[in-house]
C-alpha cells in the first residue's frame, strides 16, 4: 500500500514524526483511546509508537467473538536515518491485543519529485486461528488498508492546514 504526500521527504518525514499529527490520523482512523509516543527525530532515525481502542464494527460479526468489544492495536514504526536524497525505510508492526494476528512489514519514503513523498508498506498479516485463520488475515488487512487511505486524507488535510488538529497554517510543504 502507498500513501502519496504533497510535500518533499524532509517536510514528509517532520510529519510522520509529529506526535500531534500521529495523534490527529489514530483518532480519524476511529481510535476511542489513544497513546502516541515519539522517540528520535525527523533528521535522524525515530521511532512512533501508538496505542489504540478501536471499535470491532468492522469486524465480521462471525469474527468479533475472538477480539471482544473493542480492538487494542499497538503499532511500532521504526525510520531509519535519511539517505543522501532524503529517503528512508525501516519497519512496521501492528499488534492487536487479545488476538492472534500480526502484521509485519518495511515501510519506506521515497521522494516523487520536488513538492512530493510516498509513504509505501510492505508487508503480510498473520492470523493464528484455527479454522477462520483466511478471514481473520483478510478482515485485518483490510482494517489496515483503510486505516491507511484514512492517513493519505489526514496528511493531505494537515499539509494545507485545513485539518482542525492541525497547527495554525500545518506543516509547510516544502
Amino acid at each position: 500500500m502507498t500513501i502519496e504526500l504533497p510535500t518533499d521527504v524532509v517536510g514528509a518525514a517532520e510529519l510522520l514524526a509529529d506526535p500531534a499529527y500521529v495523534h490527529a490520523k489514530v483518532r480519524a482512523a476511529g481510535a476511542v483511546e489513544q497513546q502516541v509516543d515519539v522517540t528520535g527525530s525527523a533528521a535522524a532515525a525515530f521511532t512512533v509508537t501508538s496505542r489504540r481502542a478501536l471499535p470491532t464494527a468492522q469486524i465480521p460479526p462471525h469474527l468479533r467473538p475472538f477480539v471482544g468489544d473493542r480492538i487494542d492495536v499497538r503499532q511500532v514504526e521504526a525510520w531509519e536515518a535519511p539517505g543522501p536524497d532524503g529517503s528512508r525505510s525501516g519497519t512496521v508492526v501492528v499488534e492487536i491485543a487479545g488476538a492472534p494476528v500480526r502484521v509485519t512489514g518495511r515501510t519506506s519514503l521515497a521522494p516523487v519529485g520536488p513538492t512530493a513523498a510516498r509513504v509505501t508498506y510492505d508487508g503480510e498479516v498473520r492470523a493464528a486461528v484455527p479454522l477462520f485463520a483466511a478471514a481473520v488475515e483478510e478482515a485485518a488487512a483490510a482494517a489496515v488498508r483503510g486505516a491507511l487511505g484514512t492517513e493519505e486524507a489526514v496528511a493531505a488535510r494537515w499539509l494545507a492546514g485545513t485539518h482542525d488538529d492541525a497547527p495554525q497554517g500545518g506543516t509547510a510543504p516544502r
